[in-house]
């Protein structure tokens, strides 16, 4: 099992490889849910730290329906994090009925290859859980970063363990949505889940900084 932070800023990249997270997912503009990090961030995130580096693809905040122009801006921005030596991305489009974009969300995965993607919490303002799987399976998606189309994970927690149930390994579900460690026990045992997303703020913290502590007890009990 693993833990993904969701970084904000240098300085959460490297709390969360201290403190034995797996991965990281880098992303700015924390108010408005990560959009696409600097090329500065990515590079020097890269430079510091030895866990895994997937950069937010996402112009802007708001929903996510892009029109042409933003669209070849997430193409130049993926290209440049296969250029720096990214392992992975995450991204998501949808149409404007709601449903995920398969036919623009296949053109960035290719795009991308051989970086894996993560179909991000785009997939949870989706109408219909059980075609949005199937629509993020068939554009080649690494994983699914989602809250069972709830508010948290916990929440979302039954949804979460029917779609980790009906992917049957197809695609990885990565619970996220205010995990903390608190409640990562009670989704790990009632998901299935193997991979887990965090920030690790705790409401002590006002810059969006990673709390050390919280991330290890997070990483503690993931079993081994």
């Amino acid at each position: 099992m693993l833990l993904e932070i969701c970084a904000y800023n240098i300085q959460s990249c490297i709390i969360a490889e201290k403190a034995g997270a797996s991965r990281i997912e880098l992303c700015a503009d924390p108010t408005y849910g990560g959009t696409t990090p600097s090329y500065g961030l990515i590079q020097y995130a890269l430079s510091n730290i030895s866990i895994p580096v997937f950069p937010m693809i996402r112009p802007r905040g708001g929903n996510f329906i892009y029109d042409a122009d933003e669209l070849e801006i997430m193409k130049k921005d993926i290209l440049a994090c296969k250029e720096l030596g990214c392992i992975g991305i995450a991204t998501g489009i949808q149409l404007p009925n709601g449903n995920i974009d398969t036919e623009n969300m296949k053109r960035l995965v290719g795009l991308a290859y051989p970086m894996q993607v993560t179909c991000h919490k785009a997939f949870d303002v989706t109408p219909d859980a059980h075609r949005s799987l199937e629509d993020v399976i068939d554009t080649g998606c690494s994983r699914i970063l989602t809250s069972g189309l709830r508010k948290t994970a916990v929440d979302g927690v039954a949804v979460l363990a029917h779609l980790i149930n009906e992917a049957a390994g197809r695609i990885i579900i990565m619970p996220g949505g205010s995990v903390r460690s608190s409640n990562i026990a009670q989704l790990i045992k009632e998901t299935g889940a193997r991979e887990f997303h965090s920030s690790g703020l705790t409401a002590k913290e006002g810059t969006f900084i990673a709390n050390e502590e919280e991330v290890k007890l997070m990483v503690q009990q993931l079993p081994h």
